[in-house]
Formats: C-alpha cells, structure tokens, sequence
C-alpha cells in the first residue's frame, strides 16, 4: 500500500470517526461541561501514551510555546463546549453545516490582522455561505414530528455553532505560531488545559452511575481525540493538500447521515438547500475552486475540527 492510498484511508477513517461525535455527546446522557471535561481527561491521557511512545515528551518546549499552545486549548475548549451545546438545540446536521463556516471565520481573520486580499472569489463564495445561513435561520423547525427532538432553542444553536466555528478559527490561527512542533504535543498540551480549565466547573462529586455514560465518555477521549488525531495527523503527512481537503468533507456528510439515522431527524428543504449551499461554499474556499477565467488558487488545507 503506497503512501497516497494508506493517507486516503487514514483521513476518511478519521473524518468518519470525527462525524460521528454528536451521536455520542447525546447518547452519553451528561451535561456538556461534563462531557468536554471527560472528553479532555480520557484525551489527555490517551495522547499523554502516545506521546511517550512516539519519545515526544523528550522535546524541550519554550514557555513561549506552551503559552500559544495553552492559549489555542483554550479556544479549543470553548469550540467543543458551543457545539456540543448547539446539537441539542439546532439538530447535528444544522449544527455541523453551520459549523462548516470556519474557513470564512478564517478568511475574515486574515483580512483584518494580516491584510490578506479578499478577491471576488473568496467574497462569492462567502455570500453563497451567507444566503445558506439565511435559509437554515429561517427555517425553524416549530411544527413536525421531530420539532421536539430538534430543541427549544434553534435560533441559539445557530449562534452557538457560528461562535464554535469563530473560537475554531481563532485556535487555528494561534496554533499556525506553532510550526516545527509536533502536532500531537500540541493536542496534550491542548486537551490537558481544558482538564485544569473545567475541572472546577464540571460535576465531580456526581459522577455517571451507569457502565453505558462512561463508555460514551471514553469513547470521545480515546478514539474521538488520542485516534483520530493519530489518524489525522498521519494523514497529513502523506497526502497532497487538494487531497486532504476534499476528505475532509466526509466529516460533515458523516453527521448528517448519524442524525437521519440514529435520531431520525429530518431536515426541511430549505435547510437541506441552506446546508448544501454552506458546504459547497467551503469546499470551494478550502479547494481554491475558482468561478472566474484566470490562474486558479492553490487550494489551502482543510481546517483541523
């Protein structure tokens, strides 16, 4: 198996997996403090392991570099918080789409701190985005047999999962300060301050009762975040950039079909158009699609969720 082909089935392992995380956060029965607490917790020591076993914990780390990377676990922290939060209230499927928006988070970002242009392009793609978000928000679910499973709140998830993509971006911005260091490092740094971040606020001295809330909440450290970063990362590092971000996009096909399937959630057909409009907007901005005669961009990575 070449590198290409191993790379390919790493990142879609990995992208599957990732996909599938709502199903989890809901099923775990937790509140959310507590389920990104034992996310970080069960993390952490899964990527302390495999860092050790990689002889990642003998490099020798700046206060500097700790600073950033704490800083980016911060912001990572709060991501996790906002979109677990969101798929109680706007279904997974609307959350991930919306979600999806991180790469004009990204774009915004480097027009403002580092002049970056704003071709014709990127500003199309972004108003395609723009007219998806304007579907899903009008397109509260308030009547149908899955109004109640869907939540009380939809205008709020919306928010919440924009605020997760906005703290996501800001992450990958301070986590790009960070070049030349190893990568699943920075993930234990990450996750082990949201273990100190949390700890005073999630529920502690009632802890899950049940076998089946601990699996959940295993599940989502070790496999969630020690493997599929594992997978993700050694994804990277053999597949071409174009390649890696198309990907990419299985995470969020992935969640739509856990939501048909395990919750049998059903999106109108204005969210389905809004959602698909958001999704066709990023791959277009991750990939460098162009919509214009001339030099076609080179296509940037997909964002790291």
């Amino acid at each position: 198996m070449n590198d290409t082909v191993r790379g390919t089935v790493e990142m879609s392992a990995a992208m599957a997996i990732l996909g599938t995380i709502g199903w989890f956060v809901v099923l775990s029965g937790q509140p959310i403090m507590d389920v990104v607490f034992w996310r970080c917790a069960f993390g952490a020591l899964t990527l302390l392991i495999i860092c050790a076993a990689l002889g990642l914990l003998r490099n020798r780390l700046t206060l500097r570099i700790m600073g950033i990377a704490a800083l980016g676990g911060v912001a990572i922290v709060v991501n996790w918080l906002l979109l677990f939060s969101a798929f109680s209230r706007a279904s997974i499927s609307i959350a991930t789409a919306v979600y999806n928006t991180q790469p004009f988070m990204l774009v915004g970002f480097g027009a403002l701190f580092f002049a970056e242009r704003l071709t014709v392009t990127k500003l199309t793609w972004l108003a395609i985005a723009f007219a998806g978000m304007v579907l899903i928000v009008q397109s509260a679910p308030d009547a149908g047999p899955n109004a109640g499973m869907v939540g009380t709140d939809y205008f709020t998830g919306i928010v919440m999962a924009l605020g997760a993509a906005f703290f996501w971006a800001v992450a990958a911005i301070v986590t790009k300060k960070l070049k030349g260091t190893p990568p699943h490092l920075i993930a234990l740094i990450q996750v082990c301050v949201g273990v100190v971040m949390l700890a005073p606020f999630a529920n502690l001295e009632e802890l899950p009762a049940d076998a089946w809330s601990w699996a959940m909440l295993a599940t989502l450290g070790i496999v969630h975040t020690g493997l599929m970063y594992i997978l993700m990362y050694g994804a990277i590092q053999k597949l071409p950039t174009h390649l890696q971000g198309s990907l990419s996009f299985i995470y969020p096909v992935v969640a739509i079909l856990v939501d048909v399937l395990a919750f049998g959630h059903r999106l109108h057909l204005s969210q389905i158009v809004g959602a698909t409009a958001i999704l066709i907007a990023a791959a277009g901005m991750n990939l460098g699609w162009t919509l214009w005669k001339g030099k076609p961009p080179v296509a940037s990575p997909h964002p790291i969720k």
